[in-house]
């Protein structure tokens, strides 16, 4: 009897001081005075809110602020870009996040991150807009902690978070600091990718799958290619033959050269995939939605080989090496 005593004691301090800690979140008892920019995409329900608050530290608990909503008169939250505090109640976060969102002021710098693009071009880029220092933002990636599950699931290596700074158009505050503009890409990573992968069943790591992505984003000339590309991709994998993707050696050589020499595809790299059979070491861009769909779900086709038309304008597709050939003579006139 003691015993259960004891362990039902432990129990109702353990809730009691749970209880606290939710009752000051709830008031923004306690917390840090300091404003911070968030932007809340179209379409986005209660439970990413709550995940962009926690995120951002603007609330501790997202599961009570979304049992707070539940009881309070369904909210329609306007999207785009709001100011908040830890220190506002959670009835002050929701009316804020229910009012119209904040203009684009002096300080708000807007920045589209192209579909493809390398993590080193998303630096460059974001560097020229006048938000950060480039070797700053090169140690967040490498060293920054980031509270997402994925991080932890990704394999040590150079660029560590290359193909997960997810490509969209976002605004941005010059009062942001690197860590907070990474979080932020990473944050609709989390919001756009996850749960698309979650629920496909597939057995690939979501570590593979954004690395087939980055290489059906840098190889496909449109969306309606992407799924043929990835088949390509799956049908070689299947039959133990090296994936050749020219866009792998684009990457160890920084430079998207239209056409690569013999000594090009002889570098030894693991991003080398005329070298090594199966994935490269790592992604070779920022893969958008559509890209990771089509990792996802390939075509049913037999095609084995893909050529770019000289004006890279589409892809031809063959199922046997000879065909591949007659189409490289057509295209390239080699």
């Amino acid at each position: 009897m003691r015993i259960l005593a004891g362990v039902l004691a432990v129990c109702l301090i353990g809730f009691a001081v749970s209880g606290i800690m939710a009752f000051r979140d709830i008031h923004g008892l306690g917390a840090p005075n300091k404003d911070y920019v968030i932007e809340i995409p179209e379409g986005t329900g209660t439970a990413g809110v709550a995940n962009i608050l926690r995120n951002r530290g603007i609330i501790r608990f997202p599961v009570v602020f979304k049992l707070y909503i539940r009881f309070s008169k369904a909210p329609v939250y306007q999207m785009g870009r709001h100011t908040l505090n830890p220190s506002m109640s959670y009835h002050e976060i929701l009316s804020k996040l229910q009012s119209a969102p904040d203009a684009d002021g002096n300080s708000a710098k807007r920045v589209t991150v192209p579909e493809g693009y390398e993590l080193r071009q998303i630096v460059d880029l974001l560097v020229e807009k006048g938000l950060g220092d480039r070797g700053a933002f090169m140690n967040e990636i490498e060293k920054g902690s980031f509270e997402f599950d994925f991080i932890e699931q990704i394999p040590r290596r150079e660029n560590r978070l290359e193909g997960y700074l997810y490509p969209d158009t976002y605004l941005f505050s010059a009062e942001e600091t690197e860590h907070q503009i990474i979080n932020r890409m990473l944050e609709t990573f989390q919001e756009r990718i996850v749960p698309v992968y979650a629920s496909s069943g597939t057995s690939y790591s979501l570590d593979q799958i954004v690395i087939l992505a980055s290489m059906i984003e840098r190889e496909a000339a449109s969306d309606e290619e992407r799924p043929l590309v990835s088949s390509v991709f799956y049908n070689r994998i299947e039959r133990g033959m090296k994936l050749e993707s020219c866009a792998t050696v684009q990457y160890i050589l920084k430079e998207r050269k239209n056409v690569l020499s013999n000594s090009d595809i002889a570098i030894d790299s693991k991003y080398n995939t005329y070298m090594y059979k199966g994935l490269p070491e790592g992604p070779i861009a920022s893969p958008g939605l559509h890209s990771v769909e089509a990792a996802l779900q390939p075509a049913k086709t037999d095609y084995l080989y893909f050529v770019a038309e000289a004006d890279g304008s589409r892809n031809l597709f063959s199922e046997t090496f000879d065909a591949h050939n007659q189409k490289i003579q057509e295209t390239q006139g080699n």
